[in-house]
C-alpha cells in the first residue's frame, strides 16, 4: 500500500516558476520529485469573474507526514495568492517508487 504517499498537484505562473519551486523541493527534501507539465491554459471564477490566463503545473511527490511542511514552503515561494496545492493518495504503487519516495523525503 502506498496510501502514505502524496501526488501533490500545484498551478503556478509559468514554467519558471514551477521550475523554481519544484527544485526548491526537492533541494530541502520536502519532495522525492517534481514533474512539470509547461504550458496550459486554467480558466477559473476570481473575485467574482471568470478569468483565462495561461498557466503551468507540476506534480510533487511526497508523503503525508511531509505534506504540511510542502504545503507551507510552496505558500512562501509562490506568486498567488492563493495558490491551487491538491494533494491526492496514492492508494498503490511500484512497492520500489513508493519506498523511494518515502526514503528521499525523510526529515533529515
Amino acid at each position: 500500500m502506498g496510501d502514505d504517499v502524496l501526488w501533490v498537484y500545484v498551478t503556478a505562473a509559468d514554467t519558471a516558476e514551477a521550475r523554481r519551486i519544484g527544485r526548491v523541493l526537492v533541494e530541502e527534501g520536502l519532495a522525492a520529485c517534481a514533474n512539470i507539465l509547461p504550458g496550459h491554459t486554467a480558466i477559473y471564477r476570481w473575485e467574482g469573474r471568470v478569468e483565462e490566463a495561461a498557466e503551468a503545473a507540476f506534480v510533487a511527490k511526497t508523503t503525508a507526514a511531509r505534506f504540511e511542511a510542502l504545503r507551507a514552503r510552496i505558500r512562501t515561494l509562490h506568486s498567488y495568492t492563493t495558490p491551487a496545492i491538491l494533494a491526492l493518495p496514492a492508494v498503490v504503487g511500484d512497492a520500489d517508487f513508493l519506498a523511494w519516495v518515502r526514503e528521499s523525503t525523510k526529515p533529515s
